[in-house]
Formats: structure tokens, C-alpha cells, sequence
């Protein structure tokens, strides 16, 4: 991906070193972690799913998740989103790495891999 690495990572996994910055992206600080374990460097909490989102999916992911997507990248094209997304974009230009932090269970079908997705698209661009 462009100048720098991004690695997604679960919370509840041990920091490496190779983890560089670590940005926890959930909404939500994660049940049972202190913020000394965790090792977060950054919690943009505006590139995560609004909570009228969230909520929504969380009823029913096994059905939603395409409409989920469709909705979360509309989102992350709002105002209310794109400040903290360039600040993502910012770490990632420096070219150190930067390890997406997560809580969630099911990381292929959570918001995860759509803004990571968003992300390589963003550094894509001239």
C-alpha cells in the first residue's frame, strides 16, 4: 500500500514492535483492556461506523453486511469523517507502520477491511 504498511490487529493480542503506531478504530474502548496494555497511539473515533450504523448492522450482520458496507463508505465520505480519515492518511505517509487496532470478533465482516480498503484507495490517488 502506497508509502507505508498497514496491519490489523486484534486488542486482546500482545503489541509488537513491528505494530509501529497503534489506532484503535472502534467506536467503543474494548471490555477488559487497560489503556497501558492496549498501547494505543491515536483513537480517531470519526473513522468508525456511526452509532445509528453500528446499531443497525449489529441486528442483523448475517443479512446487512453488504447494505453495511454500501452505508459505511458513504460515511467515510462525510465531512464528519474525512478530517480524522486524512489524519489516518497523514500516519500512513510517513511511512512508518501503522496497525489498525480492533475489538471485533469477526474482523473479515466487520468495518475493518472497508477502511482499509478506503484507506489504499486514498493513497492511490495522485
Amino acid at each position: 500500500m502506497g508509502r507505508s504498511s498497514v496491519r490489523v490487529r486484534r486488542v486482546y493480542e500482545p503489541p509488537e514492535d513491528e505494530d509501529g503506531m497503534r489506532v484503535l478504530v472502534d467506536r467503543l474502548w474494548p471490555r477488559g483492556v487497560s489503556k497501558a496494555k492496549a498501547a494505543i497511539g491515536t483513537w480517531p473515533k470519526d473513522v468508525t461506523p456511526s452509532n445509528e450504523l453500528r446499531s443497525w448492522y449489529h441486528q442483523d450482520p448475517g443479512s446487512r453486511y453488504d447494505d453495511f458496507v454500501d452505508r459505511y463508505r458513504t460515511e467515510l465520505a462525510d465531512p464528519a469523517h474525512t478530517a480524522a480519515v486524512g489524519e489516518l492518511l497523514a500516519l500512513l505517509r510517513e511511512g512508518g507502520p501503522v496497525t489498525l487496532v480492533t475489538a471485533v470478533k469477526d474482523v473479515p465482516r466487520s468495518h475493518v477491511p472497508v477502511l482499509v480498503e478506503h484507506l489504499e484507495h486514498e493513497l492511490a490517488r495522485p
